[in-house]
């Protein structure tokens, strides 16, 4: 099915501004799945799942605050979770306007990383609409040394003189396992747009790092909010994370409603671009 690009406009302390996010499969039907990328990523990552899932699902893959083609927001100290839950109120707000009471009352969630952390921070709250959620490659312990990998790289990256050159600087920092040089492609592309004089940037505005330098970087810990979580959850992990520890990934699984799938030969994260992780989430969310 047809992809449509859409927008909604959300609220920050500097005003309005536009949520880009791009929708599968008939506008008319109830079941709603929400795909939310990682933190310097773009919503088109979910292209190849959200084609598999638009048969079942109504697919809206948004391109959060400050990335793709949503706008980037004036003061920089606003790129936190706060800003981005209260975004994506607004977008589940906006799609599901039409659902009627009973069917807008529940969504499913797929998020990569930070749009995991998103998807388990929603989870967590009171009167929650998502009732099934994916996160893939995040979780309840996020360690030190990962985000000090990131923060290396995040907000830094100078323009490049060719796509080729741009493809090959996201393969170097991207340790999303064996992908043919056709699927490097497909996942920057969209992540790209060239300046005036020619050269090719990345789409995501580089203030999205600076939460990464306005203090020490230490572990995080969001297991209070994943206990609060009543929903069936289903755990991707890349085999060789190092943002979701072997450890934690066990201890999460031992959770009840809880299932865990690891993919053999991939780190931070899962791009499902191949159809054992295509089919490890179809399943889940299909089941009845």
């Amino acid at each position: 099915m047809q992809m449509q690009s859409k927008f909604v406009a959300c609220l920050s302390s500097s005003g309005f501004h536009r949520l880009r996010y791009f929708e599968w499969g008939d506008a008319a039907n109830p079941r709603v799945l929400v795909c939310v990328h990682g933190l310097t990523r773009c919503g088109r990552d979910f292209d190849t799942l959200a084609q598999a899932l638009s048969g079942h699902y109504r697919v809206i893959c948004p391109d959060i605050v400050g990335r793709g083609e949503s706008d980037w927001l004036a003061n920089k100290a606003n790129y936190t979770y706060p800003q981005y839950l209260s975004d994506m109120a607004t977008l589940l707000a906006a799609v599901l306007a039409n659902s009627g009471d009973d069917a807008g009352a529940s969504v499913h969630w797929v998020g990569t990383s930070m749009g995991g952390i998103i998807g388990m921070l929603l989870a967590a709250q009171p009167h929650t609409p998502i009732t099934r959620l994916v996160i893939n490659d995040v979780g309840s312990f996020i360690p030190k040394a990962s985000l000090e990998r990131i923060a290396m790289y995040v907000g830094k990256t100078p323009p490049f003189a060719s796509i080729d050159a741009a493809v090959a600087a996201v393969r170097a920092t991207s340790p999303f396992g064996p992908l043919s040089e056709g699927e490097w492609r497909t996942l920057t592309l969209p992540l790209l747009k060239q300046n005036a004089v020619g050269e090719w940037e990345f789409r995501y505005d580089p203030g999205v790092g600076e939460a990464f330098r306005s203090g020490p970087i230490v572990d995080v810990d969001l297991l209070p909010f994943w206990n609060a979580i009543a929903c069936p959850v289903l755990l991707t992990r890349g085999a060789d994370s190092d943002l979701l520890l072997k450890p934690t990934y066990e201890a999460m699984c031992r959770k009840a409603d809880v299932r865990g799938v690891e993919f053999a030969d991939v780190g931070h994260a899962p791009m499902f671009q191949h159809a054992d992780q295509i089919d490890a989430v179809k399943a889940f969310l299909t089941a009845p």
